[in-house]
């Protein structure tokens, strides 16, 4: 049996692929929020006993990041470099220590689609970053360091 364990959010790393495929943690990155969600397609009909219905179409998904801009971060470079290029790249999310059976890793292919600075006067300088996904969300399971892992 497996141990259940609750992860803390400031332990979950966003991470970037460089140009060798290396993951690369972006530094300053104060939060991040994995987005999927699934479209629908009606079915409704003559038989639904006047209720709609529906089932479950195309899945997409999309990460929304933010932190502070961290001069000189290698991540966080290639971020504005794939960005003025229009290049998409992988990105890596990490749930759970690498040794967690129980762990999730989330890897696939993006876009930028938003890249906002912000230069407050009373704040230090933060970035937002919001990234599209381009085909499937791999979803890992179990610990990486052990060879364990299971792709669904």
């Amino acid at each position: 049996m497996s141990e259940k364990t609750k992860i803390a959010g400031v332990d979950v790393l966003l991470k970037v692929a460089d140009k060798s495929g290396t993951m690369q943690v972006l530094g300053g990155q104060s939060g991040a929020t994995l987005n999927r969600e699934a479209e629908t397609i009606d079915t409704t009909d003559k038989t639904s006993g006047g209720f709609s219905s529906a089932m479950a179409g195309i899945i997409s998904w999309s990460i929304d990041a933010d932190g502070f801009v961290v001069l000189g971060d290698e991540a966080f470079d290639l971020i504005e470099d794939t960005f003025l290029a229009r290049e998409r790249f992988q990105v890596e999310i990490r749930v759970g220590a690498d040794d967690n059976t129980n762990g999730r890793t989330y890897k696939g292919w993006v876009y930028i689609t938003d890249l906002p600075l912000e230069f407050a006067q009373d704040d230090a300088v933060t970035y937002s970053l919001s990234l599209q996904g381009d085909g499937v969300l791999e979803r890992i399971k179990g610990a990486v360091s052990a060879g364990e892992e299971e792709t669904e």
